[in-house]
């Protein structure tokens, strides 16, 4: 279908987690539903989190117990969702003497553990750190508790290929330019530039959804004469530095500084970890954001506080920094300003709206866009039914199957993948490799290898299947390899890319003249 012939029941601005999120669920109600993001998938804050699914420990401090108990709860669901993508994962807190008493932290963690009814992770323990324990002889004692992990940018892309299955269309490398409403037509004309084509069109939606994250005020006063924005938000910036992962170092650990900010050590890659994040107020372009000198003085002076096995600057691997878009509530503490969302309607007819969201975590990305359609339901035709909450994202069959027998579905029937390929796999596409994998029987019928086992296969189903455009798009969100592949080696996928992509535009180009000629 032409997306310039149709009226969309929701055109979404914005392809992070909330955005994708809301194109699946509205999508799922059989609603009309286009999403535009000006760049790749999930390529600014939701490919710059900590990678965590979890309550936020830390936000019992600031008293957000509603967002902690939903979050938590959130955290079961992707558990049994995505299975592939989301996995638990255990952490050690030290104490140290500036911190709150034991006692104090025991409480806070039974809390923790009991605020949703759901939680089939283990609960929180007090453990002694002996000679053995990775941290520094003067910490003897500390907590165990239990969160999640996630590969936040598959997430992201997963959740635009369930919109894409049910029906939604999905346009990368796409900006949008301009909104306007008409009361004549009650409908929104929306103007969008795409970036590869180098052309504008048109499409109109009776409903617009402004999931644009750090851009949201910026793309309404450009894009629009008529809306305001609604609320002011203060953008923060986290960065995180990756290094390789130290040998007696299992599972993660979550660092209480004396400034009372929270760092985590995180698993990353088998061979690497993550060290992250800092708060700091952030004032410039979003798109423009990196690490700042101090904040890796800082992130390196904690871990060294902590672990008997120090790092330097030339340990650092690589690092990424992201801009949170949080809803202004004029905290003096970056750390201490709300992860909540926030949910700004403005009417424009019985029915016909524009919603704009502030703040969220990636945790309650689904909760988020329940909200978002409950309130959009005015608006919007059909019953609205809530699905999601028990419906499993694509890579997983069926809610609540694990990881094991995905890779015992994988394994069956593709033996001769070696135990690294079948973790790769199974762990960023869960069952969906088995498309790309399809009639291969043997390594060599992969095509090119790139190096790291990045196959030619891959490559051409991210290309075709996962709007990936760029080498950037591939190694450093879609399978994590940059950190992998020499520099040498990326040029040869960065090649590949663009004459994959210029074959392709060619022959749309050659399809669109055939139609026109007929």
């Amino acid at each position: 279908m032409n997306a310039s012939k149709q009226a969309f029941d929701l055109a979404i601005i914005g392809g992070g987690i909330n955005g994708t999120g809301i194109a699946a669920d509205a999508a799922g109600r059989n609603l009309k539903v286009f999403l535009c993001e000006q760049n790749d998938l999930g390529s600014g804050t939701s490919s710059s989190s900590s990678k965590l699914i979890h309550g936020g420990l830390r936000y019992l401090e600031h008293y957000e117990f509603r967002l902690v108990k939903e979050a938590l709860a959130e955290r079961e669901v992707l558990l049994n969702k995505a299975p592939h993508l989301v996995s638990p994962l255990k952490f050690i807190m030290p104490h140290r003497p500036h911190l709150r008493p034991a006692w104090m932290i025991r409480c806070g963690l039974f809390l923790y553990d009991h605020l949703t009814k759901r939680n089939t992770l283990p609960k929180a323990r007090k453990v002694k750190l002996d000679s053995y324990s990775p941290f520094k002889e003067n910490i003897t004692k500390g907590f165990e508790y239990h969160d999640c992990w996630v590969d936040d940018a598959r997430l992201v892309v997963t959740n635009a290929i369930e919109a894409r299955n049910k029906g939604a269309q999905i346009k990368t490398q796409t900006e949008c330019k301009s909104i306007k409403y008409s009361k004549e037509n009650k409908l929104w004309s929306v103007i969008l530039y795409n970036k590869i084509t180098s052309k504008e069109y048109e499409i109109t939606a009776r409903n617009i959804v402004n999931a644009s994250g750090p851009w949201l005020n910026q793309f309404l006063e450009s894009a629009s004469t008529d809306i305001k924005p609604a609320r002011k938000i203060r953008l923060i910036k986290g960065s995180h530095i990756i290094v390789p992962r130290a040998r007696n170092h299992e599972g993660a650990y979550i660092l209480q500084n004396e400034d009372k900010r929270v760092v985590f050590v995180l698993p990353y890659l088998n061979d690497f970890s993550i060290i992250g994040t800092t708060d700091k107020e952030f004032i410039g372009k979003p798109e423009s954001v990196s690490i700042d000198e101090w904040e890796v003085d800082y992130l390196l002076n904690v871990y060294n506080r902590h672990f008997k096995t120090a790092i330097s600057k030339p340990d650092i691997a690589s690092s990424y920094s992201g801009v949170r878009p949080l809803c202004d509530d004029e905290s003096s503490d970056p750390s201490a300003i709300t992860r909540d969302y926030t949910l700004e309607l403005q009417s424009q007819s019985p029915v016909n709206a524009l919603i704009s969201i502030y703040g969220g975590k990636i945790t309650t990305y689904r909760k988020l866009s329940e909200s978002v359609l409950l309130k959009l339901k005015p608006f919007l035709p059909g019953d609205m039914k809530e699905w999601t909450a028990d419906s499993p994202l694509p890579g997983a069959n069926k809610f609540g199957q694990t990881i094991e027998e995905i890779q015992s579905l994988i394994s069956n029937k593709h033996p001769w993948l070696d135990t690294k390929q079948l973790q790769r796999y199974s762990k960023s596409y869960g069952l969906s490799c088995l498309d790309f994998l399809e009639n291969k029987t043997f390594p060599e019928a992969l095509g090119i290898n790139f190096g790291s086992d990045l196959y030619q296969t891959e490559v051409d189903y991210l290309i075709e299947n996962e709007w990936a455009c760029t080498a950037e798009d591939i190694l450093w969100r879609r399978t994590k390899l940059g950190l992998f592949l020499t520099e040498h080696e990326s040029k040869l996928v960065e090649n590949y890319v663009q004459e994959k992509l210029n074959s392709n535009l060619k022959n749309e180009e050659l399809n669109t003249f055939e139609k026109i000629a007929v």
